[in-house]
């Protein structure tokens, strides 16, 4: 394998080229494992086409562990030694050591590369590389010194540009933080429209918890990749920025507004409960968040399914809504935008045919993935207009309790509404009263507003069912 890097010179037309040379041996792969390099630099002259490369060998008393290595490995630098070497004795590895032609080359001689270079018409060029056909030949001294041997040279390359390469990336970075910035505009309008302690309790914290994971291995991922690539750290490192705000302040702290919204009778405990309960949730978080990334190591052949599986996220939700028959808990515009946004990733990097990480384009899971998240987003849209329940038959749907309920008119009842403070008319039947299973009664309005805010009657403080 031949791996090359040209930077322009001053002169026109004139490259310089520096790489390396790298034989593996295909024979003995546990002892192989890095193979034999080889550095080469020299020139390209491209109005001809014209390569020509001299690898240079190390000087007298720089033989290395590596070098031994090689002397002992028959197979690397074109096969110079025969299988015999691995049955010769200390004393005669040695003595052929010091009158070995490679230790005579490592001393005194060159290796000369000089090549044809042709390009390679592709109706597949995506502008930041192209393929090229290279032959030529490769001269290098004989055993006997008398006359130089030329191996052939014939190999189809293919070269990177690496400023459309970075541009590309620096790009991904751009959409990345922008699609960010959205889902924190996103999250903002859903926590103010679930500002209250009983809309924070009609939603689910399974769907949040989920993707504010997504949002952490993403954070995780790019930080990586800039610390890999030098050269794009900035850019990967601002991805990185935006998606830990997004998932460390944004959704946790609506996490924590969920949590404390499903325990009720847990917030005039203290700061110890408060804290305890913090230490639960941030330790569940970050320990399904760490067993996540191992199960990812472990089966990184089924990248798609868990990706799919990740982007089920609507689906704790959806069941939220049909067991508790919540009343439109999520904004529409925060389920439309958070699907949109957060389609863009994956069908960038697996349906996108010039993505920056050459990922060859899989249009039948792309279409899946697409159908599968747009259909959970199809029905939180539908149970917002509709009803929690709309797609479940009427026979199999427990019954519910009805604040319409008849009442004994001869009973003594409390003629005040505690909420608004004046009385309730019961001369007339009609909608204008409300009553509890424990039996207090209210204005309807007066209810229905109470309970946008708790889920409690505001008499005894018992939990009431949804209306």
């Amino acid at each position: 394998m031949i791996e090359l890097v040209s930077t322009p010179t001053k002169i026109t037309g004139v490259h310089y080229v520096q790489g390396v040379i790298i034989f593996h041996d295909v024979f003995d792969n546990e002892h192989n494992v890095g193979g034999a390099q080889i550095r080469v630099e020299g020139v390209y002259i491209w109005p001809f086409r014209q390569l020509r490369m001299v690898a240079n060998s190390g000087k007298e008393g720089e033989l290395s562990q590596e070098d031994d290595y090689l002397l002992s490995n028959p197979y690397h630098l074109l096969g110079v030694f025969s299988s015999q070497v691995f049955q010769e004795s200390p004393r005669d590895k040695i003595w052929r050591r010091k009158h070995s032609p490679i230790y005579q080359m490592e001393k005194h001689c060159n290796i000369e590369i000089a090549a044809q270079i042709s390009r390679v018409s592709s109706n597949q060029n995506d502008g930041d590389h192209d393929r090229y056909h290279i032959e030529g030949l490769m001269e290098s001294p004989a055993v006997d010194d008398d006359r130089d041997c030329f191996s052939p040279l014939l190999i189809n390359a293919t070269s990177v540009n690496i400023e459309v390469y970075y541009n590309k990336a620096v790009n991904y970075t751009l959409m990345v933080t922008f699609v960010s910035f959205l889902q924190v505009l996103l999250l903002i309008r859903q926590m103010e429209h679930g500002n209250t302690q009983s809309g924070a309790a009609k939603v689910s914290i399974l769907m949040i918890g989920q993707q504010a994971i997504m949002d952490a291995y993403l954070c995780l991922l790019h930080l990586t990749a800039g610390i890999l690539v030098e050269s794009l750290f900035n850019a990967f490192a601002t991805a990185a920025f935006f998606k830990f705000v997004v998932f460390s302040i944004f959704e946790m702290r609506y996490l924590l507004a969920i949590w404390k919204a499903s325990r009720p009778m847990n917030n005039g405990e203290g700061w110890e409960t408060m804290r305890r309960e913090l230490s639960v949730l941030y330790s569940r978080f970050y320990g399904i968040l760490l067993g996540g990334i191992l199960v990812m190591y472990e089966f990184h052949n089924f990248l798609r399914p868990i990706l799919l599986l990740l982007y089920s996220f609507w689906i704790p939700q959806i069941i939220t809504n049909v067991v508790r028959d919540s009343r439109k808990p999520l904004h529409p515009h925060y389920i439309l935008g958070m699907t949109v946004t957060r389609l863009a990733i994956p069908l960038y990097i697996f349906g996108c045919p010039h993505n920056f990480m050459r990922i060859e384009p899989d249009r039948s899971w792309c279409i899946c993935l697409f159908v599968f998240i747009v259909l959970q987003a199809s029905i939180l849209l539908l149970q917002h207009y509709l009803g929690s329940r709309w797609f479940i038959p009427r026979q199999i749907l427990p019954e519910k309790y009805s604040y319409y309920r008849r009442f004994d008119q001869d009973t003594n009842h409390a003629t005040d509404c505690v909420i608004c403070m004046t009385s309730i008319d019961f001369t007339h039947r009609s909608n204008d009263c409300m009553v509890t299973p424990c039996d207090h009664f209210f204005h309807s309005g007066c209810l229905q507003r109470w309970m946008d805010i708790k889920m409690e009657c505001p008499t005894c403080r018992r939990p009431l069912p949804p209306a």
